[in-house]
Order: C-alpha cells, then structure tokens, then sequence
C-alpha cells in the first residue's frame, strides 16, 4: 500500500458534533484533506505541542514522550492505518538501538505524539479515498488553528506566564479582546502574587 504524507493545516471546532474538534490534515503533495473529530483535551493536547506552549506541569503526552527519550526510543512515524465504522486506527513506529516496533494509537494520540517528536505523519490511500475532500480551489486557502479551551478563564492556569504571554500576543492578531482580557488579567494576577 501506497503513504500518503500529511501535516495539520487547521485544528477547529467541529461543524458536525458540538463540544468536539476536528484536526484537519492536508496530504503534502496533493490538495486532499482528511478531517478527524477529536476531543477537546486531545485537540489541546496538539495545540499546546503546535504553539509550543509550555504547561507549569507536565500534560500526559508531554509525559510519555519524556518517557520515550529517557529510554532512547524515537518515534520514526506515524500511520493512520486504518478506518473501520468512521473510526480511524493509528501506529506509532518507533525505533530503539536499530529494533523497530510498533504500537497501536488513538489516533488523536498519535498526531498529539507526532507533534511532539516532529515526525513524519502517514496515511494510506484507501483512506483518503474513503475519508478525504478535495479541497475546493474557490475556498480561501488560509486555515487556521486554534487553541481550544481558551473560553474557559480557569483554563488559563494551566499555562505559564510565558506561554499566557504568547498566547495574549496571538489573540491580539485575531483582534479578539475579550479573550485578550481574559488572559492579560491571568497574566496580571500571576505577576502581581510574584512581587
């Protein structure tokens, strides 16, 4: 079977299922996009790898992968391998002292993962048959992601002060004040406990 590569070009709210995302991945040389519905802690997950956020504690992705390189095990890919009922199957495969394995994912788990290690993201052909849209050239082109959760004021304390401040400068751009409000106080809060 033919890989086909891939990368995330949006991570949004689901049109479909309320109170889900869907992360959205563009095939690398074509114009297929493969849409997945995923939780809000998963969507997360991969936002928080995709910003390059850093949490005041470790999120269980972040562990596992932690995990991984104390034991010197590379993550060489993932695959979306399979797509049974509207449920997608992924693997990790990873390599350690020239042994390779493979290890079966959510594959909410396995983008989550494959952020994190910047590996290489794969999907088979049947799949995008089965599951792709062709992305209409009319359609603007810009797809954006967004980070999930950030609604939710006591959502902002999981975040350090560097990612709040990170994340301010980004909703700024979008032009959404509240939401910027919402994080300069957080930001505000945590600097004045500090002094």
């Amino acid at each position: 079977m033919k890989k086909i590569g891939l990368e995330i070009v949006a991570l949004s709210h689901s049109v479909t299922q309320s109170h889900n995302y869907a992360v959205v991945l563009g095939e690398l040389s074509g114009n297929r996009r493969l849409p997945i519905v995923i939780g809000g802690f998963e969507a997360q997950a991969i936002a928080v790898a995709m910003e390059r956020m850093t949490p005041n504690r470790p999120l269980t992705h972040d562990l596992f992968k932690n995990t991984l390189d104390t034991f010197d095990v590379v993550l060489k890919e993932v695959i979306i391998n399979n797509l049974l009922d509207g449920i997608f199957y992924a693997q990790l495969v990873c390599e350690r002292e020239d042994q390779e394995f493979v290890i079966d994912s959510r594959t909410s788990d396995a983008i989550a993962m494959a952020v994190r290690f910047k590996s290489p993201l794969y999907t088979f052909d049947f799949i995008m048959e089965q599951a792709g849209v062709v992305l209409d050239e009319n359609e603007d082109s810009k797809e954006k992601t967004i980070i999930p959760n950030v609604d939710k004021p006591d959502s902002y304390d999981q975040y350090s002060v560097k990612a709040l401040k990170q994340m301010l400068t980004d909703v700024l751009e979008t032009e959404d004040y509240e939401k910027a409000a919402k994080i300069r106080d957080e930001i505000n809060k945590r600097e004045g406990s500090d002094s």
